[in-house]
């Protein structure tokens, strides 16, 4: 079994720049990205430990009309939550690299530490040493 069953995929209206500030901010290292026709990212996949998550520009293609990447201050109807070793290091990173902090580093009391970040483009990212799954398996 691969490392991680779900792999979230967003669309992004400039995923190149996205790439780059996804790696600054958070540690994502791309493994893959396919050019697109006009010089935009058709597909990629960028990994972060154990997660995937497989982005591209915002376009109308044969998986139907993808509406456009959430804006600052509109909610979201999904959000990714990564599991992190250490929460505190990637919150100073994905602040210093300009993440709109919404909810800061706090303990919570059901274990585990974390915060929730949008990034330029307004997805919305939960990132925590909580681990839902170390008590399921």
């Amino acid at each position: 079994m691969s490392a991680s069953a779900i792999i979230p995929t967003m669309r992004y209206h400039d995923a190149r720049r996205m790439i780059g500030w996804l790696e600054d901010a958070f540690g994502f290292r791309p493994v893959l990205i396919v050019d697109g026709e006009d010089g935009g990212v058709a597909h990629a996949q960028l990994i972060l430990g154990d997660a995937m998550i497989m982005i591209g520009d915002a376009r109308d293609d044969a998986f139907g009309a993808h509406q456009q990447p959430a804006q600052r201050g509109q909610p979201v109807n999904q959000s990714a939550y990564l599991v992190v070793e250490d929460p505190d290091a990637l919150y100073e990173s994905a602040d210093a690299a300009g993440a709109e902090i919404v909810e800061d580093l706090t303990d919570a009391d059901y274990g585990g530490r974390g915060f929730v970040c949008r990034d330029p483009e307004g997805q919305l990212w939960s990132f925590g040493s909580y681990d839902p799954w170390a008590d399921a398996r």
